[in-house]
């Protein structure tokens, strides 16, 4: 039974590493970029717009404890 739950928390952390966000152009954290936000509180969640390439994108972004800041949901808007 232990080894079932240690395979499943397994497939769990690798599958949310998998489904990632990765930046893309006009992200905060696009090009590696690392901001820190110095007066906003840990665990507050910001909203960040910009277009790419003809489209509004919309981006959710939440403060770390170390106040880096990590993206958490892109939406595109439709045209």
């Amino acid at each position: 039974m232990k080894f079932i739950a240690a395979a499943l928390l397994t497939s769990l952390a690798g599958a949310s590493a998998a489904f990632a966000l990765e930046p893309v152009p006009g992200s905060i954290t696009y090009g590696g970029a690392q901001p820190r936000l110095e007066q906003a509180p840990a665990g507050s969640n910001f909203f960040h717009t910009f277009y790419l390439n003809g489209h509004e994108v919309h981006e959710i972004y939440k403060v770390n404890a170390d106040r880096s800041v990590a993206l958490v949901s892109r939406t595109v808007a439709n045209d």
